[in-house]
């Protein structure tokens, strides 16, 4: 019997898939890039006509378990690096990359000297910009000692632990410094919100969801905002599609004036805030 090749595996997977994930053929191919051990992009362009890997097979019916990508193959890309990423932190999204566009907007090549990053996860963001500034340094904070150990860990393998000092914390409790960029992804889902179960069964809740209205967390980021900005800084803080005015209502008590940044498919999506 003919082995099965990874062309007619992927198109066989991409089938199984696409009941439950609107991104089937790309799921399949990252599934079996990682279970031949080479970048998608090699496999495409070269592999296709090999037999397909038995560790595929596992691999595969994760994904059809509802277990997202990034969590079996361990890695997800972000703006221009690569961060390992496992439960117990949240998955980076493209959409989160708004808030580097704004920050690199605002500074341009010269780029902020200090960030910080309030619930820093991954590290996505707080390493993002340092890659994308080399004489920036900054601090990232979370209360989870999972995700601080995992962001230092990205730290560490994209050679910016002696930049970034990643620390546990509870918001900026603690914080007297002021910084050039305050980047922040915080939970902003309603407690009773149903997601996917992508989302809702793997990944973590503490990341996720802030109270009734999902607003809870910038209850408790408003009133320190104004104090952690240097002269000429700027906060960039994700907020869900549907919360810009009542995020900007919360920040214009505390006398912070905003404007909403919007993603590529143009849903609001950050608050910027310029010191």
């Amino acid at each position: 019997m003919t082995a099965e090749t990874v062309r007619a595996a992927l198109v066989r997977a991409a089938a199984a898939l696409s009941a439950t994930s609107d991104t089937a053929r790309l799921d399949a191919e990252l599934l079996m890039a990682h279970a031949l051990g080479v970048s998608r992009d090699r496999m495409l362009l070269g592999r296709l006509d090999d037999p397909a890997p038995a560790a595929f097979e596992p691999l595969l019916a994760r994904r059809q378990a509802r277990e997202p990508v990034a969590y079996i193959v361990g890695e997800r890309d972000f703006w221009t690096i690569s961060l390992t990423v496992g439960p117990g932190v949240l998955i980076p999204r493209p959409d989160s990359e708004t808030l580097m566009e704004a920050a690199d907007e605002h500074f341009g090549s010269g780029g902020p000297a200090r960030i910080l990053d309030l619930g820093i996860g991954s590290g996505a963001l707080l390493l993002a910009a340092l890659a994308q500034w080399p004489g920036a340094s900054g601090v990232g904070i979370d209360r989870s000692e999972t995700a601080a150990a995992i962001a230092r860990d990205n730290a560490a393998r994209l050679g910016l632990g002696g930049r970034a000092d990643i620390r546990l914390g509870d918001w900026a409790e603690g914080i007297d410094e002021r910084f050039d960029l305050l980047l922040c992804n915080p939970p902003y889902v309603e407690s009773g919100a149903r997601l996917a179960p992508d989302v809702a069964e793997y990944e973590p809740a503490s990341a996720l969801f802030a109270g009734a209205d999902g607003l809870d967390d910038y209850r408790r980021l408003a009133p320190v905002i104004g104090r952690l900005l240097a002269p000429g800084g700027l906060a960039a803080i994700e907020i869900g599609a549907d919360q810009g005015d009542k995020v900007m209502a919360l920040f214009a008590r505390h006398a912070l004036a905003g404007s909403v940044r919007r993603d590529l498919a143009g849903r609001d999506r950050a608050i910027l805030v310029r010191a």
